[in-house]
């Protein structure tokens, strides 16, 4: 997400990072161009009239022109002002009431609205251990009730039961009773939508908020509708007390301007962003580490708690053992090539971590795109016996003939892959040499092995494959270099 808008606005910064001093006529020259990168991104009008008035006010302030830093300190000052528009801080649910606590869903037909209820709830009960209630009070739309219920199973979210000919106010009663006598923590009401904003649907809504009283009415937009998207919420605005927006489809829209406008639109806070399809795939919508991935700064923390999702602790430990004792073999590499993919893959992780992003895109001009690159490395992997893969110095000429007919790929590759081992095997012995995972950590965030040291080297966090840092493994990230991409890792996609 925000790639058009990141990749502009960068561009803009670099020139502006390799000035020693700074102009007046230098820094409005630079705004005058991120003015138009907001405008491609399909940001509002008003919106960037009024983000470029107040950047450009704070940058030509005397301060910024006689600092020792002067491009450093206007990309700050429009970080700063990124993250205004987008809401000063992330903001959560308001879940602290006496049970049941309601949240309203409401937005057009077509934005995502049951699925994003179905996710919300999912992801109240598995993160915040709430037990929730769904109910559809959607009576127009064929199918809408049976919608939200194959989706509760899926979720192993309660469903209220679809009563045949019930209307959304009566629906909206008997959830409400029903989440009450059975206990529930949270109730979400999915609303009937529109394919317009109408009279009608808002009178509905009303009803429906009189009878339940929320305490969340989340307006679902489609990000991809752009501008329109910023009508929809102006019109929602002016008719219910919303609290909080969900965008859907964030993972499709390269610019970014919805979410940009949203805030300043609305007044209220975006609480949620959708990025993918799958019912795990939303986000709490966090204002720095969203303005961070658009001026190319990278999201660490973000990456660190992805990491904590999917990483197994067991399996962690066991291999940071190995690590500690300068052991790598090919089972390890593996186990840290999925991990990658389960945190989204080298598309993902490009935006999470600075610099990375710019190396990506760098192999990805000179290659084409390759998205299947992890893919391609565990199926080489697969195609090897449990032997050659703990003692990959047996692989020998023939070993790698069969290896590559095995995998469906070639020779070449499979000695990219051995070599990329090679040179991650390597960095392990540094990093015993180091004093360990332990001695590796304190040059980070600190802890045994955790943070953000854990994450890159395998430590109690797991992650990454080690060598993240560029040649010598990780210390790059702890001194000048920006981390790169695992070592042998370009040369496997250079083909």
């Amino acid at each position: 997400m925000f790639e058009s808008l990141s990749d502009r606005l960068t561009g803009v910064f670099d020139k502006l990072r390799g000035r020693g001093a700074l102009t007046e006529e230098d820094v409005r020259t630079a705004m005058r161009e991120v003015r138009i990168a907001l405008l491609e991104a399909d940001v509002a009008l008003p919106v960037v009239r009024e983000f470029v008035e107040r950047a450009t006010d704070r940058a030509v302030g005397e301060d910024v022109l006689r600092s020792v830093t002067p491009g450093q300190m206007v990309v700050k000052i429009v970080s700063d002002t990124l993250i205004e528009f987008l809401g000063a801080d992330g903001s959560d649910l308001m879940l602290d009431v006496n049970p049941p606590a309601v949240i309203m869903m409401v937005g057009l037909q077509g934005s995502g609205k049951t699925t994003s209820t179905a996710k919300i709830a999912k992801r109240l009960k598995e993160k915040e251990r709430k037990k929730v209630l769904m109910a559809s009070l959607d009576v127009n739309r064929p199918a809408a009730q049976e919608q939200l219920a194959v989706l509760g199973q899926q979720a192993d979210v309660a469903t209220l039961p679809i009563i045949a000919g019930q209307q959304p106010v009566e629906i909206a009663k008997r959830a409400m009773q029903a989440a009450k006598l059975q206990g529930f923590d949270v109730l979400m009401l999915d609303t009937a939508g529109r394919l317009h904003v109408d009279q009608p649907l808002m009178d509905e809504m009303k009803a429906v908020s009189a009878v339940a009283n929320p305490q969340e009415i989340l307006l679902v937009v489609d990000s991809l509708t752009g501008q329109d998207a910023i009508n929809v919420a102006t019109s929602f605005t002016e008719q219910v007390p919303l609290t909080g927006v969900v965008l859907t489809r964030m993972d499709g829209d390269a610019r970014g301007g919805a979410a940009l406008s949203m805030r300043f639109v609305t007044g209220s806070p975006i609480k949620f962003a959708g990025t993918g399809e799958k019912l795990d795939a939303i986000e709490p919508f966090h204002p720095e580490r969203v303005a961070n991935r658009i001026l190319g700064m990278g999201d660490v923390v973000s990456l660190v708690e992805k990491a904590a999702e999917v990483i197994n602790a067991e399996d962690a430990d066991k291999l940071a053992k190995k690590m500690a004792k300068g052991q790598f073999d090919l089972n390890d590499l593996r186990m840290q090539l999925r991990q990658m993919q389960q945190m989204g893959g080298l598309g993902a992780l490009a935006g999470m971590l600075p610099g990375l992003k710019k190396a990506a895109a760098a192999m990805q001009a000179q290659t084409g795109p390759n998205d299947k690159t992890l893919v391609h490395l565990d199926a080489i992997i697969g195609s090897m016996t449990p032997k050659e893969r703990a003692r990959p110095a047996l692989i020998n000429a023939k070993r790698k003939i069969r290896i590559a007919k095995g995998s469906g790929r070639t020779v070449q590759d499979v000695n990219r892959l051995l070599k990329m081992h090679q040179e991650m095997e390597t960095a392990m012995k540094k990093i015993k040499k180091m004093g360990g995972l332990g001695g590796l950590a304190k040059m980070f965030m600190g802890g045994k092995g955790g943070g953000l040291g854990g994450l890159l080297g395998g430590g109690a966090a797991g992650g990454l494959p080690p060598g993240l840092g560029g040649k010598g493994g990780l210390p790059g990230l702890g001194g000048g270099d920006m981390p790169q991409l695992p070592p042998g890792f370009d040369k496997f996609m250079k083909k």
